[in-house]
């Protein structure tokens, strides 16, 4: 069977923490995850030609993902981000201006890509500056009728305005949320209830396949215009918070394309980003028990 090939467009970043660097992003670590999971994963961005930039190559490729939509620009400061976790392991960012993933281009290969991909995720933080927006949306839009479009909110700062939310939201067919900014989409667009009813409202009014809402420590609530399916979460041990919502994404993007039914594809996403959370980083080595279970739990859909 041919492996569904996935990525993430836009942010390539350090996460600067007190001892320590981490490569991050959450296109990155979406990809990163998807291609843990057992599909094709591809980062799509650009970094500077500085010391971080070449260090964000090599581990990419040491973690055998490959940087072939990765471009390099001349003269700019690759991404970074000053992280900050607390006492219950949940992180807090502070994003400077003006890095290279502000100036995403698309390259020939990457244009191509477009047409190849199977589902392509995306956010409004990686869309904070024209160009970027520009090079983002232009791939969304070479994109085959059925791909899988998801839009990642991720609500950062300042970075972002209602009409790149909405914009974004109409180029999209799946909506990823956490709770803080279903209440921001709620204001946005004028709708209100609870959970449940404001999701059902957003995957009406944007004609999604699927909203998923996920709730830290309490799970996720995924609603499609045909069923729901509430996760009370996983218990675990953890280190910190960084890209288990990604890992989720994309572990919802493989279950899918696989046609796995809500209850499943919410059981594994879930499983999935507890063990990130107990992990330190955005992008730890998944157990075999974790990215063996989308091939294991087929017959299960």
């Amino acid at each position: 069977m041919n492996k569904f090939i996935i990525a993430g467009i836009g942010e390539l970043l350090w996460d600067v923490l007190e001892e320590s660097e981490e490569l991050g992003g959450a296109p990155v670590n979406f990809s990163y995850h998807a291609n843990s999971l057992g599909a094709k994963g591809y980062a799509i961005s650009t970094v500077g030609d500085d010391r971080r930039g070449k260090a964000a190559l090599a581990v990419l490729e040491k973690r055998k993902m490959s940087t072939r939509y990765i471009t390099v620009r001349e003269g700019s400061v690759t991404g970074y981000v000053l992280a900050n976790v607390d006492d219950k392991g949940v992180a807090s960012y502070s994003f400077p201006d003006d890095v290279a993933w502000d100036h995403l281009t698309l390259a020939e290969p990457t244009l191509s890509l477009a047409k190849e991909v199977d589902a392509i995720c995306f956010g409004s933080l990686g869309q904070r500056s024209p160009k970027a927006r520009l090079a983002i949306v232009s791939f969304l839009q070479a994109t085959r009728p059925d791909t899988l479009r998801i839009f990642d909110i991720n609500l950062r700062q300042h970075f972002y305005t209602t009409e790149i939310i909405q914009n974004s939201l109409k180029l999209a067919n799946v909506l990823k949320l956490n709770n803080e900014e279903l209440e921001v989409l709620g204001v946005i667009n004028d709708i209100k209830g609870d959970e449940s009813s404001l999701l059902k409202k957003l995957v009406e009014k944007y004609n999604l396949q699927l909203a998923v809402l996920t709730r830290g420590g309490k799970g996720s609530l995924l609603v499609s215009p045909a069923d729901i399916s509430s996760h009370p979460g996983c218990p675990t041990n953890i280190v910190d918070t960084i890209g288990a919502g990604d890992s989720f994404t994309a572990a919802t993007a493989l279950g899918l394309l696989k046609g796995y039914n809500l209850s499943t594809i919410n059981d594994h996403a879930n499983r999935v980003a507890a063990f990130v959370c107990s992990q330190k980083g955005a992008m730890p080595l998944l157990p075999v028990d974790l990215r063996e279970n989308i091939s294991k739990t087929e017959q299960l859909s």
